[in-house]
């Protein structure tokens, strides 16, 4: 059946701030379906608050609305755009709540609109547990024994029933959150008590623990017309207990019999029919005992999820892409396969390699969290890597996670059996390195039996470790490295880093002897059909095999080097910053070749670039990409600035194998990333920078430390995210941070700055050619500095800054440029301090700020910056009407709209060993991991926007608790009173009462947590009660963090706004006002850059 007449216009409800449980994945499926909607001739309307994607870019849709995913903002749009259906199954969980949450206050029905791709029956029974298991028994399969629970006392009976270990599911909710395994009552109270408040039906389900179960997972799809297609089969190396996202992965399945495998298939088949998801993608999650074979069905997500985009990765069939084409009325047998152009999408793929997932963790961040892996997901990205066998697939896939001990190793002296055991006995948690400890375990002479009766891990993956152990013995034990030896290790994944610490001699030499032997990788295809037809597509990983399969071409190419797996610090705003390089340099004429590892993005997408090769982003993989397509024709060279800090690594070393780096070189990025150099650049400049000093010792760095003057900010040199960065007081303090730090990076020294206290941070982003300066945007910060730009909220246009100082950042930022010597994208941070602005550092390479900036402006700066890379001038760029005739980002129009970047911070997934949550104090170190933007006519309602959008809605009326530090009492009177006008009820501690009261605020006194009595009850059970709207919350000396930190924990428990800086706190006081006086509008960017029109300034019309 052809494409439905009656859909004109479709809303796509995207997935919102990348939260963990819901990463860039979703951006992905949605970008797809706004490219197959918009070649299908329908109109899309997009909304998403998230700027950090290529989605809400204008190109991606007719109307994009970077607006807080709410019902009541949806609404809005609907009663505006008008849309004849809606499409929320790409968008995540997000994406559905809104909808259902729309369709029960009727306002689909009132306006007309239905959803497509799953209607709402099958999106209740799919995601009400209750109702699913009613699904799963008509099928004539079996669901765990369960019991639904709305109160404590209702857990506690069902836990009686079922019996100790269950697990505790809440309805509704998102990557596991709030769920877990209770093994006794006290285990119960604490985490039935957060789940039922985290479902937003409080709700949880109890169930019979399966712990120890092997799992799997399949991707099914369902059109219409009952076509029904399992589009692939994915295995979990851990066993039950972990959540799927942040378990090791295997696409297919590997130990499953044959007769096993078909009685998934029967029941996940048999589960879509009877849910009814007809035009589109659902996965399906299975849990099988090892011992005896009974096979239960844990769940299925009646949308598209993390395991989608895992899937379309791993098979090349693009799920997003035909789940689109079936919501608007086509068939699978219609729909055509892009790689083949033969096959319809109704051809199930095969796969003739092994594709292994492994997730990317950022305990780091969070020290005081347990570390142990759960049924809450925890992980904040992930790599995929592909091999003709299961033992190259994974050794890819661990150094393609680019953490320090991610590997496989052979370090050190051989393991006793008893220390064999004591690793085996550390190996019973599951936790981030624990593939590492098994492979140990069995190097160290454990047997396989050992470790499974230990870890619950499938005794053929624990052989496939095994034939790896024995693998490097031989190689250490060889006479010589022979081209056998050699490419038998290589076709086990064995890396050149690895065989060179096996052999005791330098990795080059390693590839030197490899390449003088003439073993070289070759490329194959992933073409969905296992060579049987011919794939138009180049979609390569690497092999140790026989034939190659790249083309030769005849444009000259241009290499990109992506970001690599998502983490704190590095996410999808890099991936955005290459896919649109990708775009531009394409339409410049060049082949665009994309080298990435991570499945949840754009880049990686088979027609994003000319080519794309799913491969590790290390040295030695990179360099025989590059020899790859050296061999198949020109390249221009390969792009390292727009990935963040990992292809960023690579420069050097690239350009010393006389690899061509286009854009800024290796040498002025090492003079920004250089402290004594970057100095140097500064001095010859003239311009100002706070204090420093280098140390490499403690004793050092005390010295240095009284020299500038308490407070100091310390870290060590060359990071991103503000990895173990920290603000210091004292001397002890210090040399305890010089011990620890000096283990994250023997050959790099600690740094040393003043830290300026009370100033005002600011960002800019520009693009310089060598002769012209393009300022893309000027960012005010809105906490002040000592807090992570990538964690501060900011403003553009800046807020409070005049004329003067923002003529002054222009300045200051063409001096550094040409100092440099960049080509292409620049960040620089500066403070405004005592009137003085100094520099904090420069970044000459895309930042995370460039996707908020372009959609701020209304111009693609990342386009920009690939073309003056390959050559181009800003004054070329002007002409061809890619960046405004006459004006730029620092001059920004009096009517323009403010814009607000607000971070999304994740502390709830994050508990001590106690089960209490990590602090969320913010402080240098980045912990954030993404970011939402609220655009209106001023700062009020944007900042109001951003705050709905950030999933801590503000308050309009209630009580507030406020308890500051000294410092801060003064500049919280007029907030507080504006507050009390507003009519909210003031709360506070003794200290803080006192000073408002003699300011006329009458603030009711509640105790400390510390202070607590018998019948009275403090803060923290005013907290938990739900009796406080809102917590004003700045930190103070060393008693008050405790207190404090009681006081922040259950804040974030409950799930209320916490504001812990003196500046959020009067934007928040604005936002509160603007909602009150009269709800918030929406408005499109295309609406927004039309009004604004910096391309449509004349020479003479700068104000």
């Amino acid at each position: 059946m052809p494409k439905r007449a009656d859909i004109r216009s479709v809303l796509v409800i995207g997935s919102g701030p990348i939260v963990i449980g819901q990463a860039c994945e979703f951006d992905y499926s949605g970008t797809q379906a706004c490219r197959v909607l918009r070649e299908e001739g329908i109109r899309v309307v997009l909304v998403n608050s998230n700027p950090a994607t290529i989605m809400t870019d204008p190109e991606f849709a007719d109307a994009t609305y970077v607006e807080p995913i709410t019902p009541d903002i949806v609404e809005a749009i609907i009663a505006k755009e008008r849309p004849d259906a809606v499409l929320a199954t790409l968008g995540g969980q997000t994406a559905l709540n809104c909808a259902m949450e729309l369709h029960e206050r009727g306002v689909l029905e009132r306006y007309n609109a239905p959803l497509i791709g799953a209607n709402v029956e099958a999106i209740q029974l799919g995601e009400d547990r209750e109702l699913f298991k009613g699904v799963v028994e008509r099928c004539g399969a079996e669901s765990a024994r369960s019991i639904i629970c709305h109160s404590m006392d209702e857990c506690l009976s069902a836990a009686g029933d079922l019996g100790y270990p269950v697990v505790v599911r809440p309805s509704f909710t998102m990557g596991g959150l709030g769920s877990g395994f209770a093994y006794d009552e006290a285990d119960l109270r604490r985490i039935a008590g957060a789940g039922l408040q985290y479902s937003p039906t409080t709700e949880v389900l109890l169930e019979e623990s399966i712990l120890g179960w092997k799992e799997y997972e399949l991707e099914v799809m369902r059109d219409h017309a009952d076509n029904v297609v399992v589009v692939c089969s994915i295995e979990n190396f851990d066993p039950m207990g972990v959540h799927t996202g942040d378990s090791i992965t295997v696409a297919p399945a590997l130990t499953l019999t044959d007769r096993e495998y078909q009685r998934l298939r029967d029941i996940g088949i048999a589960v879509i029919r009877e849910v009814g998801v007809d035009t589109g993608g659902c996965n399906i999650q299975f849990a099988v005992n090892p011992t005896d074979g009974r096979i239960i069905v844990i769940e299925m997500n009646p949308r598209v999820s993390r395991s989608s985009a895992l899937a379309s990765k791993a098979t090349g069939f693009p799920i997003a892409k035909i789940a689109a084409k079936m919501a608007i009325g086509y068939t699978l047998d219609e729909v055509r396969n892009d790689i083949t152009r033969e096959t319809p999408a109704s051809f199930e793929p095969t796969l003739d390699y092994i594709v292994v997932k492994v997730p990317r963790f950022a305990f780091e961040k969070f020290p005081a969290a347990d570390s142990t892996l759960t049924t809450t997901m925890k992980s904040v990205g992930e790599a995929m890597s592909i091999g003709r066998c299961f033992t190259e697939a994974l050794q890819k896939a661990l150094r393609s996670i680019e953490r320090k001990g991610s590997s496989f190793h052979w370090d050190g002296e051989e393991l006793t059996h008893d220390q064999a055991l004591a690793v085996l006995d550390e190996a019973r948690r599951p936790t981030d390195g624990r593939i590492v400890l098994v492979q140990q375990a069995l190097r160290g002479g454990c047997t396989i039996e050992e470790v499974h009766a230990v870890t619950g891990i499938d005794p053929w993956f624990l052989d496939q470790i095994q034939v790896i152990n024995d693998l490097a013995v031989q190689v250490r034990q060889a006479a010589q490295l022979t081209p056998e030896l050699l490419r038998h290790a290589k076709r086990h994944g064995f890396s050149d880093a690895q065989l060179a610490a096996l052999r005791g001699m330098p990795e080059a030499v390693v590839r030197g002897v490899r390449h003088a032997l003439g073993v070289r990788p070759v490329y194959k295809t992933v073409d969905t059909c296992a060579a049987e037809f011919a794939a138009y597509t180049p979609y390569h990983y690497s092999a140790y095999d026989e034939e190659s399969e790249v083309a030769p071409r005849e444009r000259p190419a241009v290499i990109i080097l992506g970001s690599g797996p998502n983490r704190i610090g590095q996410g999808v705003e890099f991936d955005y910053s290459c896919v649109h390089a990708s775009f531009a340099l394409r339409d410049a004429g060049f082949d665009t070749v994309m080298v990435n590892c991570n499945p949840e993005t754009v880049s990686t997408d088979y027609d994003t670039s000319s080519r794309l090769y799913f491969e590790p982003l290390t040295l030695e993989d990179v360099l025989e990409v590059y020899a790859a397509e050296v061999a198949a024709g020109p390249v221009a060279g390969v792009v390292v600035q727009l990935g963040g800090q990992t292809p960023l690594g690579l420069a050097k070393a690239l350009k010393a194998e006389g690899v061509p780096v286009v854009g800024t070189s290796p040498e002025a990025i090492d003079l920004a990333e250089d402290r004594g150099a970057f100095g140097r650049v500064l001095a010859e400049a003239g311009l100002p920078a706070p204090k420093h000093g280098t140390a490499y010792s403690s004793s050092e760095a005390r010295e240095i430390a009284r020299g500038i003057g308490y407070p100091v900010l310390v870290r060590p040199s060359y990071v991103l995210g503000g990895r173990g960065m920290e603000i210091v007081y004292d001397d002890d303090t210090l040399t305890t941070y010089v011990d620890r730090a000096t283990v994250a990076s023997p050959e790099h020294p600690i740094l040393i700055d003043r830290f300026l206290d009370d100033a005002i941070e600011i960002d800019v982003d520009v693009l310089f050619d060598g002769t012209d300066m393009y300022v893309g945007g000027i960012m005010e910060h809105i906490e002040e500095a000592g807090i992570h730009s990538g964690d501060s909220s900011c403003t553009l246009p800046p807020v409070t800054l005049g004329k003067a100082d923002i003529d002054r950042v222009v300045e200051y930022s063409r001096k550094l440029a040409e100092g440099i010597g960049v080509r292409g994208l620049m960040n620089v941070q500066y403070a405004l301090a005592q009137d003085i602005l100094y520099v904090l550092e420069a970044n000459p390479r895309a930042s995370r700020t460039v996707p908020f900036v372009a959609k701020a402006t209304g111009v693609a700066l990342a386009n920009a910056a690939s073309r003056i890379m390959l050559g181009a001038t800003i004054k070329e760029l002007r002409a061809e009407g890619v960046l405004p005739a006459d004006t730029d980002g620092a001059h920004m129009p009096a009517h323009a709209p403010m814009s607000v970047k607000e971070v999304v911070l994740p502390f709830r997934r994050f508990r001590t060993a106690q089960g209490r949550i990590v602090d969320s104090l913010l402080g240098p170190e980045m912990r954030s991991t993404g970011e939402v933007m609220g655009i209106d006519a001023d700062f009020g309602r944007a900042f109001a926007k951003a705050q709905i959008g950030a999933i801590a809605n503000l308050p309009t009326k209630g009580t507030v608790f406020v308890s500051v530090a000294n410092r801060d009492k003064r500049a919280i009177i007029f907030p507080v009173k504006r507050l009390m006008d507003l009519g909210f009820r003031i709360v506070s501690t003794s200290g803080t009462a006192e000073v408002l009261r003699r300011n006329g605020i009458a603030a009711e006194v509640v105790r400390k947590h510390a202070e607590r009595v018998a019948d009275e009850r403090s803060i923290v059970d005013w907290i938990e009660a739900g009796d406080i709207d809102m917590v004003v919350n700045t930190p103070s000396g060393a008693g008050g963090r405790a207190d404090g930190y009681a006081i922040r924990a259950a804040t974030t428990a409950m799930d209320r706004p916490i504001i812990t800086t003196v500046q959020q706190l009067g934007a928040a006081v604005q936002a509160i006002e603007a909602i009150q006086e009269g709800g918030l509008s929406v408005t499109s960017l295309q609406e927004h850059a039309a009004a604004l029109d910096l391309f449509g300034v004349s020479a003479g019309g700068q104000g």
